[in-house]
Formats: structure tokens, sequence, C-alpha cells
């Protein structure tokens, strides 16, 4: 068989070395004659592996202590409604940054909560998308705390800036989480989905700092309260078992290969092969001014869009796989997580290369 590479956005590829395990384990867990997935999440044996993998976040983010770690439930699609039920207080203002689909989404279901300040920080510069400096971003002064998106997978936009506030910064990092280093210590809290970086779908991290806990309206469900997860250490109810096992995994594989600061190097090389490549071509073009291209979603066009559909086929035939752009820009769509080889881009522009040769 073909190998085969999957640049699908989310549920993305998990690296071979942690699927190997857990297939290893599958049926007979530790000895234990069971799977991890079916015993109790309140066992001594279930505690250790939550217990290990928060500790291997904490250390492979440099998490203060000051911050809680929680393990959710609901994607990050129920934190956009969480967000403003946990954090709004007495205040009705929030401030949103939009660079895109998912800051977009997460203001539409604020709305529903409080009087999101939308910031639209899209400009153009040299032809091409670009994200507005921070230092220029309308900010409120009254606002209970600013969100923003700092990768967009649709658009493959990255804000590289923070905002410049004194609030609480609340980031969306379903799509960068674990890709680079970052100062937790400036956010007030970063959430992420796992089906990216950390894991399978159905997990969801929030970090939350301490003193963001008491703040939560009445009518937020529990299940969603940072203030009620973080006194029942995640397990308010039963948590994603076989996810958060998953994910202790990824958090371990991370380690064992250099950490934040060797995944970093590694995927900054990614991209550059790729964008390289698109950059030199007249057959291929990114609408993403470089200071603010994405490292982990790569979108790009060809010259003739009638020629797409017969390169999404040739490329599934050659193993690489999921390259569709999303249904809102069209084109293609190349996420690189941690989790892509170096030999999974270099495959991909080798065909890109061929595929040009032949119908430019």
């Amino acid at each position: 068989m073909e190998k085969v590479f999957n640049f699908c956005a989310g549920p993305a590829m998990l690296p071979v070395d942690v699927l190997a395990q857990a297939q290893k384990e599958l049926v007979n867990w530790n000895g234990l004659g069971t799977s991890v997935m079916e015993i109790s999440h309140r066992s001594k044996e279930f505690i250790k592996v939550a217990e290990e993998s928060e500790q291997d976040l904490r250390d492979l983010l440099a998490i203060p202590d000051n911050y809680k770690v929680l393990f959710c439930q609901g994607g990050a699609r129920a934190q956009f409604a969480a967000v403003p039920l946990n954090l709004l207080g007495g205040n009705t203002k929030a401030d949103y940054v939009d660079a895109g689909y998912w800051a977009q989404s997460a203001v539409e279901e604020a709305q529903k909560y409080c009087t999101p300040n939308v910031i639209n920080t899209i400009i153009d510069v040299d032809g091409k998308k670009a994200v507005q400096p921070a230092s220029e971003w309308a900010l409120s002064d009254d606002a209970a705390y600013v969100h923003f998106c700092p990768n967009e997978t649709i658009d493959g936009i990255e804000i590289n800036d923070l905002p410049v506030t004194d609030k609480p910064i609340v980031a969306d990092m379903s799509s960068t989480i674990l890709s680079r280093k970052i100062d937790v210590s400036k956010y007030g809290v970063i959430y992420a989905g796992a089906q990216k970086n950390i894991g399978p779908a159905g997990l969801t991290i929030v970090i939350v700092r301490d003193d963001l806990l008491d703040l939560a309206s009445q009518a937020l469900p529990s299940v969603l309260n940072y203030g009620v997860l973080a006194d029942k250490e995640s397990m308010f109810n039963t948590p994603p078992t076989y996810a958060w096992y998953l994910a202790g995994l990824v958090f371990k594989w991370l380690k064992s290969n250099g950490g934040i600061d060797a995944m970093e190097t590694h995927n900054r090389k990614k991209a550059a092969v790729l964008y390289d490549y698109i950059d030199q071509s007249d057959f291929y073009r990114n609408d993403v001014h470089s200071d603010n291209r994405s490292l982990m979603n790569v979108p790009f066009q060809l010259a003739n869009p009638e020629l797409d559909t017969k390169f999404l086929e040739l490329a599934d035939e050659a193993g690489l796989k999921a390259l569709k752009g999303h249904r809102v820009v069209g084109g293609m769509r190349a996420s690189i997580y941690n989790a892509m080889p170096l030999e999974g881009v270099e495959a991909l522009v080798q065909f890109m290369k061929e595929f040009e040769e032949k119908y430019v």
C-alpha cells in the first residue's frame, strides 16, 4: 500500500507512534485485561492517566501554578457560549477580534449573552489579506474580556500580535496550541478543541486563570462552569476517557521528541517548504500576506480552477488525502499540524510540481 499523508483540517492525523501504542494497548491496557475506555474514570488507574496528562501539558506549555487545566467536552463551539457565561460577571460587553470564519462564529454565539464590540482586523496589503497591527485595534475601555482566534484554519490567517489591553485575553487556540511556544501568563483563558494538535475529537482543553473562576452567570449550565469543573478536577460528569488517554499519549510523544521548541522548528520548516514552492510558481497562489500566513493551515488556489477536481482526484490516488479547501474559500488546503512529517509536505510539493508540469 502506498504511504498515505492526511492533510485534513480536523479531525487531523495523529502521530503514528501514538496510534501504534493505542492499538497495542486497546484490549489489554496495563495488564488489566480490559481497555482503558472500559474502566471507571474514578479508578486509581485512570486518575493516574489524568494526573500525568495534566502535568505533561503543564510542562510542555510552562503553565503557571495560578491556572487550572480543564479537560472538557463539547468542542470549541461549546466554549463560544462558555466564555461569555463564565467571564462577563456583571458586565454586558466584550471585545471580539475578527480575522476570519471562527472568530465570526464566536461572535454569533456571544451575541446571545452580551453585546460584542467586533473589531474587524482584516486589511489588504499588496493585494494580499493581512491583519491590522494589534496596536491599531479599537478595543473598548469597559469590556469584560478580549476574545481572538490566533489561527484561522479556513482562511489560513495567523495573528502574531496579542491584544494591547489590561482586560483578560481569551484565545481560541484549537488549531495552533502546542505548535510553538506561548507565554500562558499573558492570557486569561486559552481553549482548544483536541482534534488538531492534541488528540481525537470529543475533548476540549481549557486553561483558565484562577481569578476568573468566580464570575459565572447563574444561567450557566454546570457542565460548562469553569469553577465547577476545576473543583471537580474535570470529572463533574463522566469525561471522554479514551480521548483523554490519547491526549496524554500525544503529550508524552511531544516531550520525547524535544518538546515545543523542537516542534516549532519542525513546523516552521514544513511551512517554508510549501510556501516557498507556491510563491515561485505561477500555477499556484496563496492569497495571504507573508506576515500573517498560518503555520498550520496552508490554503492555495490553482490559476485555473477548472483543474481543481483533477488535482484532488490525482492527489488522492497518490496518497495525499483531504486537500480540498473549505467550501467558504474553495481551492485547496493543506493542514500540516504537529503530526505531519516533513516527508508528507515534501511529497505534496513533488506532486504539485508534477501536476504543474503536466497541466500548465
